[in-house]
């Protein structure tokens, strides 16, 4: 296959070249599953964060069947190495279909599980009879005990696909159990039960160490709902809605409510980038994002985390930017990542300079200024990135440092002198912004640590010998970030006639408002990379898209999105996570 996508030279259409690669592999059918609607998504930690600390179990419920007889449901998770236990205690006696232990989770109302990562473990030492054995099961969105329905199941050790687990290892490999897409909906179901055939006695005698005939463990869950109805935002007043000129902090009062996942942030952006987020109201702690995640999305530990409305009254610092006249937004956004615009105008701000007077010790008119990217003592190359002379390029994410040095007439260091340092992002019409509080040490050094989420930029250093004066010395420095990509899909084993659906989102921003074009790329593993499809992000990087397979497995990719340098989004070519998927 890889000699095959070699052969597809990158000049011809991508509609010929999407053609061949059908025809050549067998690997997806036409036809993308996009939606003209993007849900906003969040992760929910059940029981275990990934970090291995207790979560709460926001959203599950508990119950054993109104014929139960020594059928128990336990919330044990803030226990050392527990667990939501569903059992049937061994040593009564019982028929079949009528004892059973369920635990429930429920999506809030208006969302639904877009993905969801279980970890657990359980047996059915009860064993057998004739046309009756214990078994433990688990199940979505309804609760049946059927092969389209119940994703893993387990009828004692011998029956038991994805095995019974390691009960002294939560988070152990074995215990972790991916629902398939066919599976999401509002509820999951965990259940320890005695089946087979109506009125056949089950067998009372046999049952594990902890006294259980049939037992399942829930250790952790994490949990990805989706919502798509967005919050909503009224009763906008304050300053920041109509003063002519700003200066200092103004501020912006309004309403907010939100149908779903609850009222999370104000947002304001400037110039197409967000330079002030504030968490409206954190619910007595449950509207946290706790992170963890490799997706760019928050993650909280309660199924709602955040209010259903708020009132609030925020300040912006507007010293943050640079006077003029600039293009300010003011956003509301839900604990998924649905926005709602509350302020958008033209503003200008116009904040007084520092006082007049020498900057720093030995102030010079005869400065010389130098800047370079960090390196390490070593190998003279910069930190998880390559430098060439004053460009640097980085993978997105990583905090890169930026060592500067002052000095006089005669090589003598400028102490405690302010360093003006303006940012202009990478793309079309950007406009510069202050990074504000860099001086010099008493030696003449200083230290600037660029934010792990900056884009690509130029950044020019000047030093004035007088407040209010123009410069002596520059100096310039050059960020190329690669573009950052977070890819999910689901399922990840597949068959002919089924389809896959890609998801995922852009990691850095500003995005365009309409959205950036996205390569979809596949290949076997270890082969070239071969361009199927072109997507485009919405206006907040979020995509998705859904492919069928077409010809018949066994057979493995590796799946990857693109994100080619473009002029209106500031960022060089980067590439996703891979994500392989296996057709039968």
């Amino acid at each position: 296959m890889a000699e095959l996508f070699e052969r597809i030279p990158r000049r011809v259409p991508r509609a010929v070249r999407l053609l061949v690669a059908v025809a050549a592999v067998g690997l997806l059918a036409l036809g993308v599953d996009a939606s003209s609607a993007i849900a906003g998504e969040y992760h929910v930690y059940s029981c275990r964060t990934p970090s291995g600390e207790a979560a709460p179990v926001d959203g599950w419920s508990g119950s054993v069947s109104a014929t139960s007889v020594g059928a128990i449901t336990e919330d044990a998770c803030s226990k050392p190495g527990g667990a939501l236990i569903a059992a049937l205690r061994g040593g009564y006696p019982r028929t079949a279909n009528t004892n059973m232990a369920t635990w429930e989770f429920a999506a809030p109302a208006g969302e639904t599980l877009a993905g969801a990562t279980l970890w657990r473990a359980g047996d059915a030492e009860g064993g057998q009879k004739i046309n009756a054995l214990y078994e433990f099961w688990l199940a979505g969105p309804s609760n049946v005990n059927e092969s389209a329905i119940a994703f893993d199941t387990c009828f004692g050790a011998p029956e038991c696909p994805k095995g019974i687990g390691n009960k002294s290892k939560p988070l152990a490999a074995e215990n972790r159990v991916v629902v398939p897409g066919a599976n999401l909906g509002p509820h999951l179901y965990l259940n320890a039960t005695c089946g087979g055939d109506s009125g056949t006695a089950c067998n009372e005698g046999e049952q594990d160490p902890n006294g259980y005939a049939a037992v399942i463990y829930l250790y952790a869950a994490d949990l990805i709902l989706e919502q798509s109805a967005p919050p909503s935002a009224s009763d906008v007043s304050g300053e920041l809605t109509s003063a002519p000129v700003l200066r200092g902090t103004s501020d912006v009062a309004f309403s907010a409510s939100d149908p779903g996942s609850g009222v999370y942030e104000a947002l304001f952006s400037v110039d197409g980038k967000v330079v002030q987020s504030t968490v409206l109201n954190e619910n007595g702690g449950r509207c946290h994002n706790v992170g963890q995640t490799s997706d760019g999305l928050p993650a909280f530990l309660y199924a709602q985390p955040c209010p259903a409305s708020v009132s609030a009254d925020v300040g912006f610092d507007t010293t943050r930017v640079a006077n003029g006249a600039h293009h300010l937004v003011v956003s509301v956004v839900d604990a998924a990542g649905n926005a709602a615009t509350v302020l958008d105008r033209q503003v200008t701000i116009d904040n007084p300079p520092p006082p007049g007077g020498p900057n720093g010790t030995n102030a010079s008119a005869q400065a010389a200024l130098s800047v370079a990217w960090s390196t390490t003592a070593r190998t003279g190359r910069a930190r998880t990135g390559r430098a060439r002379g004053g460009r640097l390029t980085s993978a997105y994410g990583h905090a890169q440092t930026i060592v500067g040095l002052l000095t006089g007439a005669g090589g003598a260091p400028i102490g405690d002198a302010q360093i003006d340092v303006l940012a202009t992002p990478a793309y079309t019409g950007a406009s510069a912004t202050a990074i504000d509080g860099v001086r010099t040490d008493a030696n003449g050094r200083f230290t600037l640590r660029l934010p792990a989420g900056i884009s690509s930029c130029t950044l020019r250093f000047s030093y004035s010998a007088q407040f209010d004066t123009p410069p002596v010395a520059t100096r310039t420095l050059v960020l190329a970030v690669r573009a950052g990509v977070a890819l999910r899909v689901t399922p990840r084993t597949t068959s002919v006639g089924h389809s896959i659906r890609f998801s995922g989102r852009l990691l850095g921003g500003p995005i365009p408002h309409g959205g950036t074009p996205l390569v979809l790329e596949a290949r076997s593993p270890g082969g070239a990379w071969l361009e199927f499809d072109v997507i485009r992000s919405d206006a907040r990087g979020r995509f998705h898209a859904g492919y069928r397979f077409k010809f018949p497995g066994p057979a493995e990719y590796q799946f990857r999105v693109l994100c080619e340098a473009e002029a209106d989004y500031p960022f060089a070519t980067g590439a996703s996570n891979l994500v392989g998927v296996f057709e039968r």
